[in-house]
């Protein structure tokens, strides 16, 4: 151990020189100087930060456009929209918790049909914004619905036929 400590030594070079005279009081000098503060404005700051947040609401206000849903169009509309909505969710969630290697699949193609479905509805959502309340638009929303319902539907069909392969048509075999 001690002929490491020695061959460290030996191989750095240490300052092992006294420092200069006067050294101490200079550096007693500089510790009690009084410190020099530096007094920053946190009012313009908070001016900037303040316009910077108008302007940006400003913004996203004035480029945000206004669209119309199936619920923006009647109160009778909004039940409609509500229903599907909540009934899509539940069916999602119910497609969810029958998650498995086995289901996987059938699940991902699934969701890979309402993803079009959800785009399709989103064209429509444009079209009635741009054309007005048309009947043949909120007709196509609401079967859009439908027709997302119905994917999920099947999907929960097939996944009970594949717990169940024994099952058909509500008829048991043995």
């Amino acid at each position: 151990m001690e002929d490491k400590l020695d061959q460290f030594f030996s191989e750095n070079e240490f300052d092992f020189q006294e420092p200069h005279s006067g050294h101490l009081e200079r550096f007693e000098r500089k510790l009690n100087q009084p410190k020099k503060v530096v007094k920053t404005s946190w009012k313009w700051l908070s001016v900037a930060a303040s316009v910077v947040l108008i302007i940006g609401f400003w913004l996203g206000s004035s480029h945000q456009k206004s669209q119309l849903d199936l619920a923006d169009i009647s109160p009778k509309m909004e039940e409609v929209q509500t229903y599907f909505v909540s009934t899509i969710r539940q069916e999602l969630q119910t497609l969810e918790k029958n998650r498995n290697l086995d289901t996987e699949s059938i699940i991902e193609n699934a969701l890979e049909e309402l993803e079009e479905l959800e785009d399709e509805y989103t064209a429509f959502v444009s079209e009635l914004t741009k054309n007005g309340e048309q009947r043949k638009i909120i007709n196509a929303m609401i079967r859009n619905y439908q027709q997302r319902l119905d994917v999920l539907e099947n999907t929960l069909k097939q996944i009970e036929q594949i717990k169940n392969p024994n099952t058909l048509n509500n008829e048991i075999y043995i």
